[in-house]
Order: structure tokens, then sequence, then C-alpha cells
């Protein structure tokens, strides 16, 4: 740590705060996040007369925990919070969780299973209540989780998307859509998991390329037949025909006439079809409408039949011998039955190719014609769009909006239903005699013999689509939906832009009367390890991020987080920038600790600018440029670039600059250095508040402790800081003083470089004349030689190696220093070594058969091989130049 100077600032007291030698963050953190909830630092008041600032969190399933995702994302959002908190905001970040129906009906089921059961053999309320049961127990552990990392969330708003509010909000706006009728029941192609026995929705099918097969069949017979080729055989069974395009001359002949299906007896036509792309393959496709969403497509257009053959489970229902076979046993089967036929036209194995499984259990999704409630989307969809075109929400960045409205301007209809037991149940009721009621929250279901309630439940992302404004009280009229709604900013993935956001915005627009859930949709990328792989547990790189706290503390992962993030752009992360970023942490308390045994305070006024060195002037003025940079990176999303901006002020300008040039005022004490101390107070009270939405308990100490106050968590944000004597329109500003120290720390950085170059220590004082005189330069001789080492030229000086540097000479003598003779025989080898580099590279990248063959990033690397040879030539001959001849 740096060590504090001999003498200490005139206005040092013993009552001074005194931190401890290394910070902790292990002992630091949880007390003060408690601390911080306690005082109800985080808690929204709807009455407040303040401008409210509202943002959600995108609720976390009940069974998850906190994955390296979610830390990014929250992060970003309670550095969002914590700045507008502390500009005087009403705040509002609304926490809560979403009770995830298939995740969490298949953990509670698994459970059951242990014990030998099934939910049926407990039925549908005891397995709801053990459901319950379960949340209360062992759901939920993300929010201590949350804790751990600093999220400044309003604890006593957190809501359940099946709480009863919500519920009811789900049942009003299920029986207004109902009443629109935007809300209706058809049988259409779903995607089906076999396992879960329920129908999942688009983000749970993920896709991944498996190795299948690929076998061409000939359906017909001799100058009648057509070959079609697929990967999935067993489904032939449900063909009804054989679509070519209309202007196909291959087939012309053959569209209105029918052929045989192979191994079914049946007869199919062949139609004719835009749809086929006579291009690929045989130009030829079988169409099976209740087993592939094209094929239904084609099938409505043509009025084909739509034939199930496969039942719930992935079984072949049809009559034969196939009959009660697994979906798989049953494609090697027909397989083998048509190659015993002769129909096998040719097979590929493997055939690789993308295929869909359920991202709860990874079982292969199956493209099934099922009986479902859907949600007319095409004028929600259209409000959705509108809203965006005609600026009353903003998508950031900006070129994230195309695909925002290639998806929202070609939105199917939503299949909202679930075959599930745990979930919002659709308030629909039938009837004896074929009738349908659907019941909104505040009405009697209908009572008689044989009246039943639809057993089916509502997709998750039903009830998510309501999140802001469900969790805000609505459908009553409440204070925090008058006061919150509609949100100030979404942040949130890319990833989820179709399936969450678009459903908020339809939603939104629709239940509150055209006013959108949210003026800004900020957009992030994904977290990746280091490499720019996607993190995964079958990848072995995945990270929790729970194990970086516990090593390097939460303001270290959050720092890290916050300094990838590019909007719209993934974010690599690996564990060694998490330990520098704790190295920063640990700066940031080493330079307050020195500062603090140094006298700095914040009592008082600033010292009048008359009264200030160029040294103290230059810091106000970098920290006022720094106050207006890293406001302008908040407001556009930009918290790579503040986080950076951030970093590079505190650590490069704050502490390696003028806390190390400060310390020679500060040794002579008196006037300047009470200067100095004011000035360092001032520059640390706005460099913590500045850094204090990213990295909040790092801050929270150093701050309290400088300041002496309740929190900086409550502080107000800092503007721009006025100079006594100074005062100037958007705060002080020193042109002259920044082009000073800018030379100062040339010539410092020049000695200092060549100083390592001719292999001195750090630490090794060296003889030496300083011409300064003209220059701005003069007054800061003594920080010159203090941070160079240099000492006063006596009577036996010699210069034995002269630099001149920003219109000022620092002349050395290495005389008993350096063994000159050694150091050339060095330099002279290191000369040789790199000059032989250069020729290398220069011969292969002369020679253009090697050009020719060789990878482009094989090239490159030569390339900057020859640069690095030629900036190590150069700086060699320079350092060979500067030794004393003889």
């Amino acid at each position: 740590m740096t060590e504090k100077t001999q003498r200490p600032a005139s206005g040092h007291t013993d009552s001074t705060p005194e931190l401890p030698t290394q910070y902790a963050p292990a002992e630091v953190e949880g007390p003060l996040y408690e601390r911080w909830v306690e005082r109800g630092y985080f808690e929204a008041d709807a009455r407040s007369d303040k401008e409210p600032y509202t943002i959600v969190i995108p609720p976390p399933n009940v069974t998850g925990s906190l994955h390296l995702g979610h830390a990014f994302e929250h992060t970003l959002i309670d550095a969002l919070t914590r700045r507008k908190r502390m500009q005087g905001y009403e705040t509002l970040w609304q926490p809560g969780m979403d009770h995830a129906g298939i995740a969490t009906q298949n953990v509670v089921e698994r459970e059951l299973a242990k014990e030998g059961k099934s939910r049926h053999d407990l039925g549908r309320e005891a397995f709801i209540e053990r459901v319950w049961k379960w949340k209360a127990e062992s759901g939920g552990q993300i929010s201590g989780q949350m804790r751990r990392l600093g999220d400044g969330v309003a604890w006593s708003r957190e809501r359940f998307t099946m709480d009863e509010g919500l519920s009811k909000a789900v049942q009003t706006i299920f029986k207004k859509l109902y009443d629109d009728e935007l809300i209706y029941r058809a049988e259409r192609i779903i995607n089906w998991c076999p396992r879960c026995l329920t129908a999942i929705s688009d983000i749970e099918v993920e896709y991944q390329d498996d190795d299948g097969e690929l076998v061409s069949i000939r359906y017909g017979e001799g100058d009648d037949s057509i070959v079609v080729a697929t990967t999935r055989a067993e489904t032939m069974l449900g063909d009804t025909a054989v679509a070519v395009h209309p202007e196909d001359e291959r087939y012309r002949h053959l569209v209105g006439t029918e052929i045989e299906l192979p191994l079914t007896g049946r007869r199919i036509p062949v139609v004719a079809d835009e749809h086929v792309d006579p291009e690929f393959g045989t130009g030829a496709v079988k169409v099976t409408p209740a087993h592939d969403p094209n094929d239904f497509e084609i099938g409505r257009r043509h009025d084909l039949p739509s034939l199930t053959v496969l039942d719930e489970h992935g079984v072949i229902t049809v009559h034969g011998p196939f009959q009660g076979l697994d979906r798989f046993e049953a494609r090697s089967a027909i397989v083998g039955a048509l190659r015993a036929e002769g129909r096998i036209v040719a097979e590929k194995r493997p055939y690789t190719h993308s295929v869909g499984h359920c991202s709860r259990c990874k079982t292969t999704i199956e493209p099934r014609l099922s009986m479902q409630w859907w949600v007319r989307t095409a004028p929600l969809a259209k409000a959705a769009s509108d809203a965006v075109r005609e600026g009353k929400v903003r998508i950031h960045p900006e070129e994230m909006a195309k695909r925002y409205f290639d998806w929202v301007d070609n939105l199917h209809d939503w299949c909202i239903s679930r075959q599930l037991w745990w979930g919002h149940r659709i308030p629909v009721w039938y009837g004896p005699n074929g009738e349908t009621v659907c019941v909104g929250p505040d009405e009697q279901p209908p009572a008689g013999e044989g009246w039943h309630q639809e057993t089916d439940v509502l997709d998750t992302w039903f009830s998510s689509g309501l999140w802001p404004f469900s969790t805000l009280g609505w459908p009553e009229k409440t204070e925090s939906v008058e006061k919150f709604y509609p949100n100030s900013v979404l942040v949130t993935g890319y990833d989820i832009l179709f399936f969450w956001v678009v459903r908020m915005m339809m939603f939104g627009l629709y239940a509150m009367d055209g006013t959108p859930p949210f003026h800004t949709i900020a957009l992030h990328g994904m977290v990746r390890d280091q490499f720019g792989k996607k993190m995964s547990k079958s990848f072995g790189n995945a990270v929790n991020p729970l194990d970086w706290m516990d090593k390097y503390g939460s303001d270290a992962v959050r720092f890290t987080l916050a300094r990838g993030a590019n909007p719209g752009v993934d974010v690599p992360i690996g564990e060694d920038w998490v330990q520098g970023s704790r190295n920063f942490a640990n700066k940031i308390w080493n330079a307050t600790r020195f500062a603090l045994m140094n006298g700095a305070t914040v009592e008082g006024e600033l010292p009048p600018v008359e009264r200030m060195s160029a040294t103290d002037r230059w810091i106000l003025s970098r920290l006022n440029a720094t106050v207006a940079e890293v406001d302008a990176y908040y407001d556009d999303y930009q918290f790579a670039k503040l986080s950076d901006a951030l970093f590079h002020f505190a650590w490069d300008e704050v502490f390696d600059w003028y806390v190390e040039l400060s310390k020679t005022t500060f040794m002579a004490g008196g006037e300047p250095a009470k200067v100095s101390a004011r000035v360092l107070g001032e520059v640390l009270d706005v460099t913590l508040k500045l850094l204090h939405p990213v990295v909040p308990f790092v801050t929270e100490t150093l701050w309290t402790a400088l300041t002496g106050k309740e929190s900086v968590v409550v502080a107000d944000w800092p503007t721009a800081v006025s100079v006594p004597g100074a005062e100037a329109p958007g705060g002080f500003r020193d042109a002259e003083a920044e082009r000073e120290i800018e030379e100062l720390q040339r010539v410092i950085t020049e000695v200092r470089r060549f100083r390592s170059d001719q292999g001195l220590q750090p630490g090794q004082k060296v003889p030496a004349r300083l011409e300064l005189s003209g220059t701005r330069l003069a007054a800061h001789e003594g920080a010159i030689r203090q941070l160079l080492r240099l000492q006063p030229a006596g009577e036996e000086f010699q210069a034995t190696a002269t630099l001149p540097v920003a219109g000022a000479t620092v002349a050395l003598d290495l005389s008993g220093v350096i063994d000159f003779a050694a150091e050339r025989k060095r330099l002279t080898k290191d000369l040789a070594a790199a000059e032989k580099e250069k020729a290398q590279a220069n011969g292969k990248l002369g020679n253009e058969a090697f050009l020719a063959k060789a990878p482009d990033h094989v090239v490159e690397k030569i390339r900057t091989r020859l640069a690095t040879a030629e900036a190590d030539i150069d700086r060699i001959t320079a350092q060979l130049a500067a030794l004393p001849q003889g």
C-alpha cells in the first residue's frame, strides 16, 4: 500500500478515521447491505413528489440460482437505479420471481419420483399444494444471492407471478382478450415435449446439431413415381400428399394425380405449392400436416386431411406392424421395411441437421397437431411495432430495432396453453351441452352438473408479459400504478427481445390504454468466457459468480461485468479480469487511506483558485471533465465506457499522478499542504460517488470514512465542481493547468522509460541536473526529483546521458551506477537478435509462394513479428546511442 508521508498536512488530527491496512470484502459486504435495507434506502414511495424512475427486474425463475448472466444484468440495473436515486428521483427497482411452470413442476415431480410416486398419485390439488410447499422451503434462493451482489431492490414490493394480485391481473387480461376475440381455441401445430407432456414455447426449444439420417424414398411406380427425402421416416405414415412447385416441369404432368404411399396401401394426391423449393433435393416434399408446421400450412391451403400417427408419448398409433413402437424405434423399422421393398433410393448417415430439444429435459421436440388456446397477435403486434416506429419507445442500441421489427412484424399467433398443473389455470368453463364460458376475477363460475374448468394452464410468458404493471397492483388503480407506470427503461438481454419484451409491449399497450410499458428498451449481450465461447456446464466453462464473490469480493465481479458491457454486444469474462478489478478496489482503498492519513477533508469550501497549485487546478479540471463524460455515458447506457473512464481517471490521474505529485507538498506542510488536502478530499468525494453505482460496497465504506456522513447511497450525485474565484458555466476547467501537468507527465514518463531501458531499479537513486528555467516545470522540480529518484548534482557530476523533454533538459550521471561495457554488450546482443528476427520475417513476407499458401492468420502473425522487431531495433539503437562512448 501507499505509505504515509513523513509529515502529515496541517489539519490532520487524531480524530481522523482510521481504516484497516487492507480491504476485506467478506467482512464488509453482508453487514453493509443489511444496513442499507434496514434503513429503507431502496424502498419507493408512491406518494412522493419526486420524479419517478422505474425499472423491473427480469423475473428469475423460482427454481433458479444466480448465474453470471443474472449478475451481469443486475449489475447494470443496479448501477442505473443507484445513480438515479442519488440524482433525486423516486427510484423503484421492482423485484420478484417467475413461477416457471415447466421447470418448477419438473423439480417437484423428480422429488415425488424419489418417493416412488407421480403427480397423478397425488391428484391435482394435492400436487399443487406440494409445489407451494417446495416454493416456501426451497424456492427463491436467488433472493439471498441478489443481496450478496448488492441489488438495491425494493424488497417490501417483491412479487411472484402466482401470488394473489398477479393472478387477478392474469385472469383480468385473459377475460378482456377473450371478450375482444383476441383469444381463441383451435387445432394447430405446436412444439410438443413427449417427456414433459406439454406444449412449450419457442423460447423453451433449444436447437442443436444432431447426427441423424437422410433417406430418399420412392413414392409411386415407374414414370409416375416421385422421390422424396426425409430425416423423419416414421412420419410418412401420416403423409396425405406430395407437394411440388407449380412451375417445376419435371412434375407438372403428375399434379392433380394420385400416387401410392408405401407401406400403407393409401393413395395420396400430388399438389402444387409455391412453398416448395424446386432447387432443394428432388424438388418434391412429403406432406404430413399433423406433424410439421410447414406441412400444416400446405394442408390448409389444399384442404388435406391431418392424420396424427404419434401419441403424446411419441409412440406410433397407426394400426399395423409399427403400432406401439417409440418414434425412434419406428424410424429404423420403417426404413428397414422400405429397404426390403426396394423403395430406398439413397441413404446418408450420419446426416447432421438442426433438431429442437426441450430446454428443460433435453428430449427431442415433436411438432404435433393439438387443440390449444391461442392469442390472435396481429392487432397487438401492430401496436407494438407502431410504438417503436412512432418514437414512443426507443430501442438501444438502435441497430437492434431491425431485429425487433423482423420479429414483431411477422409474429404468428401465440400458443398460450400448457398441459401442466402448476400455473395459472385457464379461466374457461365447459358446459354439458358444449357451452364455453370465460370467467373474470370478480365473476362466479357456472355451477351445476356437467360443468368443468379447462385443465390447461397458461404459458409462463403470459403472466410475465404483464410484469411492468401487474407488479404495481393493476387491475386496481393503485397509487403505484399512477406513480411508477410506465417504466423508465427495460434492461434485458437481446436473446429474449422476441419472447418477453414483445409480449410486454403487446400487453402493456393493450391493457394500459395505449401507454407502452417503458420508454426505452436497453439491450445487452450475453456473458461468455474469455475466449468468446458460450458458457455451459457441458463445456466445462460455466462460472458460479458466488465463487468469484467469495474470492475477490462482489465489487470486483460487478466492475468486471460493467467494464465489458457494450450495448447489445456479448461480454467475454475471465477470472484474471476479476482479479484485476479486485486490485482496483484495493487501489481505491489504499489511496483513500493515504489521503485520510494526510489530512484530506471535505470540510468547508474549496480554497480560492489563486491559492491552488497547478497540480490542484489540473486535477479539479480533469475531475469536471470526468463528471461530464460519465454522465453522458450513463445517459447512453455505455457501461463499458463509463467504467473505463472512471478506472483511468481514478487509477491513472488521481492515484498515480495527483497523489504522487502531492507527496512533496504534504511533506513540506504549511498552507500549500492544507490546500492540497482540501482538493484531494473533494476529488475523492466526487470520485467515490461516481464509482458507487458500480462498486457500492468499497465506496460506501470509504466515503463515510472520508466525509463522516450517513451513506453514499443517499448522497447527491456529483455535478461539476466550482472553484472560488474561477466560477464558470459547467464548472471549473483550466486548460493551461492541464497542458502544464501533461508536460510534467511527459518528462517523468520519458525519464522513467529511459531508467527502465538502462536496467535501473525503480528505487535506485541517480545524480541529475535539471534545466527547467524558462519552462512551466520549474515549480515542479521537487516532485520531479522525488518521483524519479534523482539526487542533486554534486561537484563530481558528469552528464553521461542527456534527455531533452517538453522544453526541459534532464542530465543524468550514470557513472558507477551502470557497467557501460556490460550494458553495451547486452544491448548489442539484443540488437542482433532483433535484426535476425526482422530478416526472417521479411524473408517470409517476400516469398510469394509462402504468401499464396499460408492462412491469413499466419501471415498476420508474421507481420506482427516484423513490426515488433522493427520497434525493438529502434528502441535498442536509441539506448546504445545514449550510452557514453569508450
